[in-house]
C-alpha cells in the first residue's frame, strides 16, 4: 500500500525553474511509479500574512490557505521539504509559511501535568537544501545551524520524525550529469518515499 506524501517547495520565486524545483519534481515523479499519493505546496504562490504579534500565533486562526496546508499535513504520512540556503537559513518566506503551519492547537498544545503534547508525531520528513557553497563546509564550520532551526527547533517538537537531511552543494558548479545523478537519486527516494 502506497504512502501519502505532502512535497513542500519553499523556494520564494514563483516563476520556479530552479533546481530544487527539478529535485521536487523527481521526488514526485518516483512517488507516483510506485503507487504513492502526492499533494503539493509551493510556498511561493501562496498569499498569507506575516505573524507579528504572539496572542495571533497563539490565538488567532490561520489564514484558510493555511489551514488547507495544515490539512495536506494532517493528511500525509510523509513530507519533503525543498528549499535553497539563503543567508545561513531557510528564505523568509518558508520561515514566515512554517510559523503560521505550525501553531498551537495544529501542531502541538500543552498536555497533562504542563508536557506539551505532540501533534505531528509519526510523520516522517526528508529535507532537501541546496547551496552554492560546499555542503561539507556548511555542516562542519556553520554546523548547519539554519537546518537546525527548522529540524529540531520546529519540526522535532511537534513530534516530526524520523527527519532525514540531503545537502547539495556548489549547485551553481554543477555539471549536466551531477544533474542527472541527483534527479535520478531523488526519483529513488521518492519510490520508497525516504
Amino acid at each position: 500500500m502506497g504512502r501519502s506524501i505532502a512535497i513542500i517547495q519553499g523556494h520564494p520565486d514563483p516563476r520556479g525553474g530552479h533546481l530544487g524545483h527539478a529535485l521536487a519534481d523527481a521526488y514526485a515523479q518516483g512517488a507516483a511509479e510506485a503507487g504513492h499519493e502526492v499533494r503539493r505546496i509551493n510556498v511561493a504562490t501562496l498569499e498569507f500574512p506575516i505573524l507579528r504579534t504572539k496572542e495571533d500565533y497563539e490565538k488567532g486562526a490561520p489564514p484558510e490557505i493555511i489551514r488547507q496546508c495544515q490539512e495536506s499535513v494532517t493528511w500525509a504520512d510523509h513530507m519533503l521539504i525543498v528549499f535553497p540556503l539563503w543567508g545561513g537559513g531557510m528564505p523568509a518566506l518558508l520561515k514566515a509559511f512554517f510559523e503560521q503551519l505550525l501553531r498551537p492547537g495544529f501542531a502541538y498544545r500543552a498536555g497533562a501535568g504542563g508536557r506539551m503534547e505532540k501533534l505531528l508525531a509519526g510523520k516522517s520528513v526528508r529535507i532537501v537544501v541546496t547551496m552554492g557553497m560546499p555542503a561539507f563546509l556548511y555542516r562542519w564550520y556553520f554546523r548547519a545551524h539554519g537546518l537546525k532551526a527548522l529540524t529540531r527547533g520546529m519540526l522535532a517538537l511537534c513530534g516530526v520524525g524520523p527527519i532525514h537531511e540531503t545537502l547539495i552543494g556548489m549547485v551553481e558548479a554543477a555539471s549536466d550529469t551531477k544533474i542527472d545523478k541527483l534527479l535520478e537519486r531523488m526519483r529513488a527516494l521518492g519510490r520508497t518515499a525516504h
